[in-house]
């Protein structure tokens, strides 16, 4: 405690904790408790990342809306101290091409409409029949097979690969290589060349599905990026580093929701009942946001970097400073969610940053909205008895990608 306390102290102008940090044994759900104290000392500190750099570090809700809408904080990773992820990506960001991961408006308004179309909200909610009857078939086969089943397997990630997979038009029969080296890639603790190999591979993949679908096109968004390549909209390499994008963001962050949010259910009863027992669409989707914010999965944190002096509840955030916004610490904020540390399905909590906020908000979270609507309204209500197949301290929590999740979910019934 008094250590934190010290660190806490001088972190306006000195180097600050070190990020991430360790969560609290027994508590998985909850933000790391030196971030919170953190938070709550000064919700624009400094931390020190992997590199020895000390990036800014914006824990509060309501300063994180405030910086993520300037438009003086860039996502260019070439300019200044940008706080890279990890030593693989310091590695690549010179060699990356231009993506809406890495691009400021207007380059970033260009990329975003040449791939938005499949993701609107009017064309994901076509799918919702689709994304249902893949749900159902999983369960049926969940439940036709051997107790304990894994979630994760059964379930949790089927259901967001098979989606991305017909979104995209990737055969699912690869999944398990391309969720293989999403994981690689992502993951914090493998050697840079390591993950490099995984995103190597990524890319080579979709460079041979790009170019069959510049050959042979069909009702998918691979082929509507193939088209508009055709029209000089976009180049090859764009579309490519666009498609290893969306087929990684669209399964990994969703799998992880659908089994974290079950066991977080499961810890909480008496709210797993309420969404059991519920058939209101609108309290479904509210319940989602909840878990959302509860869950707050991505937490490594959003990478951006100050184009020009940027001033923010008391500090100087120096043109070419880097800036780390920490998510779960927001959405744990009680100044904006009252009794922030308790899971209440209830709760208003659309206001949450699980999706980040501002231009570069998560382009996929209609789809995924979507998706743990129907995993969350269909699973508890035809599985009534499913529950934990082992004791909770047995289970095991992934914390070195860019999600926070359990590593398997033995689940019976």
């Amino acid at each position: 405690m008094a250590e934190t306390q010290t660190d806490t102290a001088d972190t306006a102008g000195g180097p600050g904790p070190e990020f991430p940090m360790p969560r609290a044994a027994g508590c998985p759900f909850a933000p790391p408790p030196a971030l919170e104290e953190l938070r709550d000392a000064s919700p624009v500190a400094k931390v020190r990342i992997w590199d020895g750099s000390t990036p800014w570090f914006i824990t509060g809700h309501a300063q994180q809306r405030a910086i993520l809408t300037d438009p003086r904080l860039s996502n260019d990773d070439h300019i200044g101290d940008f706080p890279h992820v990890s030593a693989y990506r310091a590695q690549i960001a010179p060699h990356t091409p231009k993506l809406i991961t890495n691009t400021d408006a207007p380059e970033h308004t260009r990329l975003r409409r040449m791939v938005n179309g499949p993701l609107l909200l009017k064309r994901v909610e076509k799918m919702r029949p689709a994304i249902q009857k893949i749900v159902d078939d999983l369960i049926d086969d969940m439940l036709a097979g051997p107790q304990p089943a894994d979630l994760l397997t059964a379930l949790a990630l089927p259901v967001p690969s098979l989606v991305i997979s017909e979104l995209l038009g990737v055969r699912y029969e690869d999944h398990e290589f391309f969720q293989h080296n999403s994981s690689t890639a992502l993951d914090r603790d493998v050697a840079p060349e390591v993950a490099r190999a995984a995103s190597a591979a990524l890319s080579g993949y979709l460079d041979k599905l790009l170019t069959e679908k510049l050959a042979s096109p069909g009702d998918d968004a691979m082929s509507e990026m193939a088209a508009r390549v055709t029209a000089g909209e976009m180049t090859h390499t764009e579309a490519v580093h666009m498609g290893v994008a969306m087929l990684i963001a669209g399964h990994e962050t969703t799998a992880t929701m659908i089994s974290l949010g079950t066991l977080a259910l499961f810890q909480n009863p008496e709210q797993l009942e309420l969404l059991r027992d519920s058939d209101d669409p609108k309290f479904v989707a509210g319940a989602v946001e909840e878990l959302l914010r509860y869950l707050s999965i991505v937490h490594s944190g959003l990478r951006r970097v100050a184009r020009e002096d940027i001033e923010i509840d008391g500090q100087l955030i120096r043109a070419g400073e880097g800036v780390v916004v920490e998510i779960s610490a927001a959405n744990w904020d009680t100044k904006a969610f009252p009794g922030a540390d308790r899971l209440d399905l209830t709760r208003n909590a659309r206001l949450h940053n699980a999706f980040g906020f501002g231009p570069h908000q998560c382009l996929g979270q209609s789809l995924a909205r979507v998706e743990l609507q129907v995993v969350y309204s269909t699973l508890y209500r035809r599985v009534p008895t499913l529950r934990l197949a082992t004791a909770f301290d047995q289970l095991e929590f992934e914390e070195s990608g860019t999600t926070y999740g359990v590593r398997s979910l033995p689940v019976t019934w």
